[in-house]
């Protein structure tokens, strides 16, 4: 059996499919930082790199970004089990290819058992391979394991979260937690920032049963509010004691367009 290669699903779509003018582009976004300082944990945005990457590159040029991560996205096509990890083989992007963290990958499953071994959940899934070109334009060489999260279950979430603090806190390098997510979707810019501010405010809370809460009662349209109680919920447990904004944006500040927007969020934790 060969080494399995996911080949990219959006090169051309999210983001330019020429190595040359995606090099480019992902460093017009991420302006050298002075004092890039770590992190445990961090929310960047999944959209098309025209309307989120100045948030995500934002994020990505204020940390002190390591060689190994964890990186959970939304399940936005269904398919799929509803915790998909990959724990082997290479992802590809237009900038090279990327190895799995097997060794992560496993102890994760070893101490989870709802996570499931599933290509098929991240064949077409965009949300984590739009953060890859990011960190393959800063980091010289890194792993990663990639969780597609498709379930809303609370106790499934925080569990998951606990199993990935128990993982990084015995390894011996640092590991960063990436939650990729948008924000609200699809209301007007004023009803899309108050709704975002409420549920970043959790965020900086580090509360991760609060932003629960309030993404179901206020019916807010955040994809990836599950990985990103995942992740507060281990960046807590391995000692997390702030968070900080980095970047805050909508769709419709490149669009024009304020009837219909996206909001994106980008936030280190600390």
């Amino acid at each position: 059996m060969g080494t399995i290669l996911r080949h990219p699903a959006v090169a051309g779509q999210f983001y330019p499919r020429d190595p040359v003018a995606l090099f480019a582009e992902v460093q017009s976004y991420t302006l050298p930082s002075t004092e890039p300082s770590a992190a445990l944990g961090c929310v960047v945005p999944h959209a098309g790199y025209i309307y989120s990457g100045r948030v995500a590159g934002a994020v990505y040029s204020r940390l002190a970004l390591p060689d190994r991560y964890i990186l959970m996205c939304p399940n936005h096509t269904g398919r799929g089990t509803p915790l998909s990890i990959m724990s082997q083989g290479d992802w590809e992007t237009p900038l090279g290819k990327v190895p799995i963290d097997r060794e992560i990958a496993e102890s994760l499953k070893e101490r989870f058992a709802l996570l499931t071994e599933d290509e098929n959940a991240h064949s077409t899934e965009h949300a984590a391979e739009v953060q890859l070109p990011f960190l393959q334009v800063r980091v010289p060489s890194f792993r990663f394991v990639p969780i597609a999260v498709g379930t809303s279950h609370y106790e499934a979430l925080e569990g998951l979260g606990e199993a990935i603090a128990e993982v990084v806190a015995a390894q011996a390098e640092r590991v960063l937690i990436i939650a990729s997510s948008d924000m609200n979707h699809y209301e007007n810019d004023r009803v899309t920032r108050v709704k975002d501010r409420k549920a970043i405010d959790r965020i900086l809370a580090l509360d991760p049963r609060g932003l629960f809460e309030v993404v179901i009662n206020e019916n807010i349209s955040m994809c990836g509010f599950g990985p990103t109680v995942a992740m507060l919920t281990a960046a807590k447990l391995l000692g997390a004691t702030s968070a900080q904004l980095i970047k805050y944006a909508t769709s419709g500040d490149v669009s024009g367009d304020r009837n219909m927007v996206v909001g994106y969020a980008g936030v280190a934790v600390k």
